[in-house]
């Protein structure tokens, strides 16, 4: 059993900051990449960030390239997202993801319940 938990959603300004963290816990043999989707009202969930296990690559959504930072700490099994100058159209319910070996299955993605991000003056 695995489980992922985000927090760090709420309301925020645009121009504003937000940091997600995304804590994955149970029969964890390793952790492959990790990511952020985000999905919002209306539209398709879409990637917003990934990272590799060891932090040597990490992509980004055109839109979100020079605001957001994905970082890890692999220790903790947590994933982080960094959101700088946020915009009224980052509003939406942002989902960890997560390639996970465990003891039963050799890779198998995880996903989080979601977090609600609304940006909003």
């Amino acid at each position: 059993q695995v489980q992922l938990v985000e927090s760090g959603g709420g309301l925020v300004q645009p121009g504003g900051s937000l940091r997600l963290s995304c804590v994955a816990s149970g029969s964890i043999v390793s952790i492959n990449a990790m990511g952020w989707y985000r999905q919002a009202p209306g539209k398709e969930r879409e990637l917003v960030a990934r990272i590799s296990s060891s932090m040597d690559w990490g992509n980004y959504a055109d839109s979100v390239k020079g605001r957001f930072f994905i970082s890890r700490d692999n220790a903790k099994n947590t994933v982080y997202l960094q959101m700088t100058s946020l915009k009224l159209e980052d509003t939406a319910v942002y989902y960890c993801n997560a390639a996970i070996r465990t003891i039963a299955t050799i890779s198998a993605d995880y996903w989080g319940q979601g977090t609600q991000v609304t940006v909003s003056s």
